[in-house]
């Protein structure tokens, strides 16, 4: 019996419910504040506001993967995919290292690291990642964040 591992450790739908409520900081850059649909999650995220215009009221999905590989982290391609196929797929990065995953999927997508946890009770944890200097915070139930680890690079995948 194999298992296939799943990249994704954070899966659900937001809504905005402040946009920079201490002020705006710097031109291209916007703090949202949004809180969860299915999991009862409170999120502050700075991200670029040219990029990826949001508004007070819009709904959006958040995903949090180690991996932007599709069907989980491996990193292998999959065992019955043809040679030509592969090599015919188009590449992200420039080192041609990159194939089509989980970015092709969503409209704003960055990289970074969760660098801090902060259990403020035995069930209400925060996760803190930064993504080049944008920050996200991520407060809610410890059950939902389980699989997020503190010091492992993540994915921060969005779209409407």
């Amino acid at each position: 019996m194999t298992s296939t591992t799943s990249n994704v450790v954070f899966d659900d739908l937001f809504t905005i419910t402040a946009m920079d409520p201490e002020g705006k900081k710097f031109d291209p850059v916007s703090r949202l504040v949004a809180h969860s649909t299915n999991y009862d999650m409170t999120m502050t995220l700075d991200y670029n506001v040219e990029l990826y215009p949001l508004k007070t009221g819009e709904t959006f999905s958040l995903v949090l993967a180690t991996s932007l590989i599709r069907g989980g982290g491996t990193g292998n391609a999959d065992a019955g995919a043809d040679d030509s196929e592969e090599k015919d797929r188009d590449v992200w990065r420039p080192d041609g290292k990159g194939r089509k995953g989980l970015e092709e999927d969503y409209e704003y997508v960055m990289y970074g690291k969760v660098y801090k946890f902060d259990t403020g009770t035995a069930e209400i944890v925060t996760v803190y990642a930064s993504f080049g200097g944008l920050l996200m915070s991520l407060t809610g139930s410890h059950r939902h964040v389980t699989g997020i680890v503190l010091g492992d690079p993540v994915y921060l995948l969005m779209r409407r």
